[in-house]
């Protein structure tokens, strides 16, 4: 077809956006209370799958099936396909309709997590930018594809799983138990944040994350300070020693196997010029983490550790007792060239060597995803740059691997595919946070360029076709 077809489906896309039906549907998403860290909203779960996501779905043309999980801790999961013809290329997309707990009395006044609020350029709303306002670009995308050509021209399957803020309780053996089911040639889908709101963003895979809590607990209830100190071992001071024997004091990794092999020259070269700093986020600390590193270099391409919290005593009412124990909970984000099983055991033989024989390391219940990335050369990322280069008017910024975590090695480890992600919120969208919002912009251009990238799957059938 001519490139006036091209331009007719993106033209769709945009319709949808002007017109005023994104931001709708968008608001009829939010609505849906789906705190999938909340039991009390587990029955949400299921009513977005069978009230939003299959209707929808179904009117395109997709078969659907809704699946319980097979971890009792984890919610529905919805698949779909629309198979034009097996010869064709598949494309696997995914998004997740749970959300992140609401924390509806931190939100400013006048917003609410569960109601779309326009305020500018900003859409505020829980799950505006984590996931539902993603996913439904996508399929929304797919539809103007539909809307102008009569047909996609390539193959779908799509999974929309309720559980991935809960670490995708379930998905992995899912996923095993329905390999043949899921074929396909790659998964395009959404999550994550653009590096600049002006410029589409790609990347291939994740940062690992392993949580665990480090111990010290000394013995039974706190004794006076005046009466017990100098014969009391401290159980805060040893633990903030602890810490400080893994990192140094601008944040450099000191435990051997935590200091990753995979910062290649490709890697390196991939990250270079890269925009790190901007004005949708706070500024970052050019003399904090590997000095050796650029900025860059440092989020995307090496690993970082982080005391998410940590107590001793009581902080909001402290008394004159030197405490019985002490608690931090921390947290590893690590990329490909680190060995996720050894983690925390290099974890506890760098604490022994250290003298710290009297840490603990619990690690945390919910599980976090490993670490993964695709070549920054394989054919399918140089087809979708392509893609995203025309439709966008400049190339994409392309990163091997987000700074994040998301349930990406159950696409490339157990389904085999190359993955490509393609983010459509930027990086102060406040995602996990209060006042969750996508910008009004991003949301139009990621509309535009989606339909542009289906479009050219189902014209061309993908890389190698």
């Amino acid at each position: 077809m001519t490139a006036a077809a091209r331009e007719g489906a993106i033209d769709h896309a945009t319709k949808y956006y002007e017109e005023g039906r994104f931001q709708s549907d968008l608001g009829a998403l939010v609505a849906f209370e789906t705190e999938s860290q909340n039991p009390e909203q587990k029955a949400e779960l299921m009513r977005y799958l069978r009230e939003a996501m299959e209707p929808r779905l179904v009117a395109m043309g997709f078969a659907c099936e809704i699946f319980a999980n097979p971890d009792p801790r984890g919610g529905p999961l919805l698949v779909g396909e629309r198979i034009e013809d097996p010869a064709l290329t598949t494309v696997l997309t995914y998004g997740h309709g749970d959300v992140i707990r609401a924390q509806t009395d931190q939100w400013r006044e006048g917003l609410h997590p569960f109601r779309l609020v326009e305020e500018g350029e900003r859409l505020y709303g829980r799950g505006t930018a984590d996931n539902k306002g993603q996913h439904l670009i996508n399929i929304a995308a797919l539809e103007a594809v539909l809307a102008e050509r009569g047909r996609l021209g390539f193959n779908v399957r799509i999974v929309i799983e309720m559980s991935e803020e809960t670490g995708s309780a379930g998905l992995p053996e899912f996923f095993a138990a329905q390999k043949d089911r899921l074929q396909a040639d790659v998964l395009i889908a959404s999550d994550g944040p653009r590096l600049q709101p002006d410029t589409p963003t790609m990347f291939m895979g994740s940062r690992g994350g392993v949580g665990f809590d480090l111990i010290v607990d000394l013995r039974e209830g706190a004794h006076h300070s005046g009466n017990w100190g100098g014969l009391l071992a401290d159980p805060a001071m040893i633990l903030a020693h602890a810490l400080a024997s893994i990192c140094d004091r601008r944040g450099q990794i000191k435990v051997p196997e935590w200091r990753p092999d995979s910062l290649t020259p490709a890697v390196r070269a991939a990250l270079d010029g890269l925009p790190i700093e901007g004005e949708d986020g706070p500024a970052i600390d050019h003399d904090w983490g590997e000095e050796s590193l650029t900025p860059a270099e440092r989020v995307f391409g090496w690993n970082s550790f982080a005391v998410l919290a940590m107590t001793s005593g009581v902080p909001e009412a402290p008394v004159n007792a030197i405490s019985a124990s002490a608690r931090a909970t921390c947290q590893l984000r690590y990329v490909v060239g680190t060995d996720p099983e050894d983690i925390l055991p290099a974890l506890r033989r760098h604490l022994d060597r250290e003298g710290f024989g009297m840490v603990k390391i619990v690690p945390m219940d919910r599980g976090f995803f490993k670490a993964t990335r695709l070549d920054p050369d394989h054919p399918w990322v140089k087809f979708t740059a392509a893609s995203l280069a025309r439709t966008a008017g400049k190339p994409p910024h392309i990163l091997p691997n987000l700074a994040g975590s998301l349930p990406n090695d159950s696409f490339s480890e157990i389904l085999g595919l190359p993955t490509v992600w393609v983010p459509h919120s930027y990086r102060g969208c406040s995602q996990h946070a209060p006042n969750e919002h996508v910008l009004k912009p991003v949301c139009r251009d990621a509309l535009r360029a989606m339909a542009g990238l289906f479009w050219d799957i189902g014209e061309t059938g993908g890389p190698g076709a």
